[in-house]
């Protein structure tokens, strides 16, 4: 699924890859080489279990961890990982439950009222990150979001 908008007059590819998961890349470096879309002006989007519910963090580039889609992605653009992700977190599977189940499971009300709100301040996190590249705005919302659930 593709669509394109402008963030103020930067021109916006979004792209919803229809593979699974674990072969997301082969979308990423297709739409990538098609539109020439230099490394940098990549922004990869996932779900992040290490990260808990609902907390964002904005990144100039990283590895692929346990993610199996961020695996892809680097695996498909011949192994490079200069590219900017935002994380959304999901927390951990609790207790003894399998990974697979909690990744497949509905958020509760409360969950999904976390992540709703992530994704409003991780939206405008991508406009700062698009029209100012990774300032000082963007390592102040990362530490805002390290601390979001903490209560002093």
């Amino acid at each position: 699924m593709i669509s394109t908008g402008a963030i103020e007059e930067v021109p916006i590819l979004l792209a919803k890859p229809q593979t699974y998961m674990n072969f997301s890349g082969e979308s990423v470096a297709s739409l990538a080489s098609h539109y020439r879309v230099p490394l940098r002006h990549i922004l990869l989007i996932y779900d992040e279990m290490a990260l808990p519910n609902g907390v964002l963090r904005l990144q100039p580039k990283g590895g692929q961890g346990y993610h199996n889609g961020v695996k892809s992605v680097m695996g498909n653009l011949d192994g490079r990982r200069n590219f900017p992700r935002l994380s959304i977190g999901i927390g951990k599977p609790p207790g003894n439950m399998d990974m697979k189940a909690f990744l497949l499971q509905k958020f509760s009300p409360w969950e999904r009222k976390q992540i709703d709100e992530a994704l409003e301040q991780g939206s405008e996190a991508v406009k700062t990150l698009v029209l100012s590249g990774f300032s000082q705005g963007i390592s102040r919302f990362n530490l805002v979001q390290k601390y979001k659930f903490h209560k002093v």
